[in-house]
């Protein structure tokens, strides 16, 4: 007998080349250095060039994610995009993905889930390969999220940045007694009453504009460090793994303190924690990729390590997933 799992096959990235620093960006707002890295431990963040899409971002990543899965466009059969910065309000941007890569064939569609939309994009990916609708896809995490900033507004514009991050995933039959690999489990959360606590002003429907993320920065801090811990154990719960068998925790890369938060209580010593935000901010859906994609290049993540993805964001929304790699 015979299982079918989700493996990653090879992950990429894609950063713009414009870099904005804490500095120039206190000639811009009143803010400072100091200010921002004691807060959030940003540095610095990346920031898209005029007439670069959320789709060119995208197209990068899952470039470079191929090249190191070692496939071509041909072998894709599914393309998820998780973003909430769309090129347009539709069609979708993984349909612009596609039409870039030169695909005529497969299917492809967006996530909307912010923060959390790379993870939710794993799961369902997982989803559709276990269900044999897919048998190999680009999950890809991918914004351009200061198009949504108001650059006068010193406790949001400081938080954010651009940029793509991407995987191959594929469909693989393990014998019933083979050592695990791929996606594990996965928990996916949600609860709307919170919308308001982190949103965006705007949309097709309400007020015809693009609008600008507002953002309750207390309460937001005070319920992300519970939900993800949460979050984390309902996942590991699903597998009879522990904290202490993790080799990485990859989180969403949004504030250092609620990264330093959540792995405290979860009892995760620091080395294993994979931290990036301090040089791309927070780049949303595109975070856990980013991360990713850093650790694997670095030589930190290798074959046969457990690896949990952890993301929270607007909505609220919030979910894990646990990888063999």
């Amino acid at each position: 007998m015979t299982k079918t799992r989700t493996i990653i096959r090879g992950v990429g990235s894609y950063l713009p080349e414009k870099v904005l620093t804490n500095a120039e960006l206190s000639t811009m707002v009143e803010t400072s250095d100091e200010w921002i890295q004691q807060r959030v431990g940003i540095k610095q963040r990346h920031i898209a060039a005029e007439g670069q899409f959320t789709s060119d971002l995208a197209v990068e990543a899952a470039r470079q994610a191929m090249a190191n899965a070692g496939v071509t466009p041909d072998e894709i059969d599914l393309i998820i995009v998780a973003t909430t910065t769309p090129d347009y309000t539709f069609p979708a941007a993984a349909t612009l993905v596609q039409m870039k890569l030169g695909m005529h064939h497969g299917m492809a569609f967006d996530i909307q889930a912010v923060c959390s939309g790379f993870v939710y994009a794993m799961a369902t990916a997982d989803s559709y390969i276990k269900n044999g609708m897919a048998n190999r896809a680009l999950v890809i995490g991918a914004e351009t999220f200061s198009r949504l900033l108001d650059w006068t507004d010193r406790t949001t514009c400081v938080l954010f940045g651009d940029g793509a991050g991407a995987a191959v995933v594929e469909k693989l039959e393990l014998d019933d007694d083979a050592p695990e690999r791929g996606v594990l489990a996965s928990a996916l959360r949600s609860d709307g009453h919170h919308w308001d606590k982190l949103y965006v002003d705007g949309g097709p429907s309400t007020t015809g504009t693009t609008g600008h993320v507002h953002m309750q920065g207390p309460e937001v801090f005070r319920h992300a460090v519970g939900k993800i811990t949460d979050v984390v154990y309902a996942t590991l719960e699903k597998t009879g793994y522990t904290v202490a068998d993790l080799d990485w925790f990859v989180p969403h890369q949004a504030n250092k303190r609620i990264i330093d938060g959540a792995g405290a209580k979860l009892g995760l010593p620091p080395e294993k924690v994979v931290m990036t935000v301090d040089r791309h901010a927070n780049t949303s859906a595109a975070s856990v990729p980013l991360a990713l994609s850093v650790a694997v290049a670095d030589g930190r993540i290798k074959q046969g390590d457990l690896v949990m993805l952890e993301a929270m964001g607007g909505g609220f929304t919030w979910g894990a997933s646990l990888i063999r790699w």
